[in-house]
C-alpha cells in the first residue's frame, strides 16, 4: 500500500515525535533516544531542525575521527558509489586488496593478514570464532566491565551491560577484575592498585573453573563503557604471557582506541605487545560500516587448513573499502596520531583546571582524544552517582554540547568525551568552557 505525503512525512516535530514513538524499537536499554532532531552535521557539528548547532564530543558514535561530512570521504562515497558499491562475498575488486596491503603496513609484524566486515561486534565474532577453531578450545576470557557487541560470540564476552533476562549465556566465558586505578579493589603498601595481584587472582579463578579448554582473551585496552579505564602499563604484557602459559590467543578490541584517537596509530604500541589477533571498526570507516580482523599468516594458514567459515552479505564490500583507504590517506598525511595527542594535551589542561574549580570532578583519565571525567558526590569517599552524571549531560546538551556517549547503569558518573580528531584548538576550549558552566548550573541547582 503506498503512502501519502501527509503519512510520509513529518512536518512537525510533534509528529516526528508520535512517529518515533509509535514505530521505532527502542533499543538502548532504559536509556531513551536524545529529543532532537537531527537535520544535517559538518565538521565537528550537528545542527538540529530548529537550527541549533550542537559541538559534537561523541563524534557520533565515537566513530567520526574526521569529523562529519569530511569532504574527502564525501567525495569518494560519491565516486565510488557509481562505479562499484557491492559485490557478491566470493569476489574481489581492488579497494579491498589495496585496503587489506596498506592496513598492514600501519601494524608491526606478523599482524599481515585482514578480513574486511561492518561493525565492531561482527569483527569481534570473527577474532572469537577464529581463535576458537586454531586452538581447539572454546573459552573465552574478558573483563568483567568489557564491551565487545551485541551478537552471540560477542555478547557472552560482554559484561558492562546486557546480560540480565536472555537466557544462559554460552558456556565457557569467563570474566576477571577491571583494573581501575580510581577505585582500587586490591592495594599495595602505598595504597595503590595492586594490578598484579588483581590478575594473578583473576587467572587463579579462570584457571579453577575452566575445563581445560582456554581457546583466548579479548579485551580493550582502553574500557571505554567500562569507565574509561586505561589498563596500567605493563598490564598488556603481563595478560599476554598468562595467555602464553595457556595457549591462549589474545584478541585486542581496538574499536574506539585504533587509528590514531589515543595520540599513536594504536593503543596497544605505549605497551610494546603484539596481539594474536587486533579488531578494528568505529575509526577505521569514520563513521561509515567498515571493521576489519587482522592476524599472522600462521593463525590465518591453521584456520583456513580447518576451514575457517565466517562471510556476510557485506564482506569485502568495495564502496567502504575505498573510504577506508581515503581515511587512511588523510590520517597518514595530516599526522592526526600526533594531532590528537597535541589536542589531547589541551582538553586535558582544560578539564584538570575544571577540577580545580568544581570538588565535583574526582578524576580526570584517558589517552589523546579519548577522556573520561569522573563526577563524585566527595573527594574523599569517591561516591558517585548516575543522577549527577545524568544531570551534566542533559545540561550540557542545552548548552550546546553533545558528549557522554551511552550512560550505562552504574557507570552515568563518568562523562566521556570523544571529539573528533579535525577538531579546531578554540572547539576543544569551547567544548571545555560549555562542561564548566553546566557543572556549575547543576551545583547551584
Amino acid at each position: 500500500m503506498g503512502l501519502s505525503t501527509a503519512t510520509a512525512t513529518t512536518s512537525t516535530a510533534d509528529a516526528f515525535w508520535s512517529d518515533a514513538d509509535r514505530h521505532l524499537v527502542r533499543y538502548q536499554g532504559a536509556g531513551a533516544f536524545t529529543r532532537e532532531i537531527i537535520e544535517s552535521a559538518s565538521g565537528s557539528h550537528v545542527t538540529t531542525r530548529d537550527g541549533r548547532r550542537l559541538l559534537d564530543f561523541t563524534s557520533g558514535q565515537m566513530s567520526g575521527i574526521l569529523g562529519h561530512s569530511h569532504p574527502e570521504i564525501v567525495a569518494t562515497v560519491r565516486e565510488r558509489v557509481g562505479t562499484l558499491d557491492h559485490l557478491y562475498s566470493g569476489m574481489l575488486s581492488p579497494p579491498v586488496v589495496d585496503l587489506a596491503t596498506r592496513l598492514a603496513a600501519t601494524l608491526p609484524d606478523p599482524l599481515e593478514k585482514v578480513l574486511l566486515l561492518t561493525t565492531g561486534a561482527e569483527a569481534n565474532e570473527a577474532a572469537i570464532r577464529m581463535a576458537k577453531l586454531v586452538t581447539g578450545g572454546h573459552e573465552i576470557v574478558s573483563f568483567a566491565r568489557s564491551w565487545h557487541g551485541m551478537t552471540l560470540g560477542a555478547a557472552n564476552a560482554t559484561y558492562s551491560a546486557g546480560r540480565v533476562g536472555y537466557g544462559p549465556a554460552a558456556p565457557g566465558n569467563f570474566a576477571i577484575p577491571a583494573p581501575n586505578t580510581y577505585r582500587p579493589d586490591l592495594v599495595d603498601a602505598e595504597g595503590e592498585l595492586d594490578w598484579r595481584r588483581q590478575l594473578d587472582l583473576g587467572f587463579d579463578l579462570v584457571d579453577a573453573q575452566s575445563t581445560g579448554s582456554l581457546a583466548a582473551c579479548i579485551i580493550e585496552p582502553i574500557l571505554s563503557s567500562g569507565g574509561l579505564l586505561d589498563l596500567p602499563p605493563g598490564y598488556l604484557a603481563a595478560l599476554q604471557a598468562k595467555c602464553r602459559e595457556r595457549g591462549m590467543l589474545m584478541i585486542l578490541d581496538e574499536a574506539q582506541t585504533g587509528l590514531c584517537r589515543t595520540g599513536a596509530w594504536y593503543a596497544f604500541e605505549r605497551d610494546g605487545v603484539v596481539p594474536d589477533l587486533l579488531t578494528l571498526s568505529k575509526t577505521l570507516g569514520a563513521g561509515l560500516p567498515l571493521a576489519a580482523v587482522v592476524t599472522s599468516q600462521e593463525i590465518e594458514r591453521v584456520a583456513h587448513e580447518r576451514e575457517f567459515l565466517f562471510f556476510t552479505t557485506h564482506v569485502s564490500d568495495p564502496l567502504v573499502a575505498s573510504v577506508g583507504l581515503t581515511v587512511l590517506d588523510v590520517l597518514q598525511r595530516d599526522r592526526l596520531d600526533v594531532r590528537a595527542a597535541e589536542l589531547g594535551e589541551r582538553l586535558v589542561g582544560g578539564l584538570r583546571e575544571l577540577a580545580d574549580r568544581f570538588t565535583t570532578i574526582g578524576d580526570v583519565r584517558g589517552r589523546g582524544l579519548l577522556l573520561g571525567v569522573e563526577l563524585v558526590h566527595d573527594r574523599e569517599t569517591k561516591e558517585s552517582s548516575d543522577a549527577l552524571g545524568a544531570a551534566v549531560t542533559r545540561r550540557c546538551l542545552e548548552l550546546g554540547l553533545h558528549m557522554n556517549i551511552v550512560q550505562l547503569p552504574g557507570m552515568g558518573a563518568v562523562l566521556r568525551l570523544a571529539p573528533p580528531l579535525t577538531a579546531s584548538e578554540e572547539e576543544i576550549d569551547e567544548g571545555v568552557a560549555v562542561l564548566g558552566r553546566a557543572l556549575g548550573d547543576v551545583a547551584r541547582a
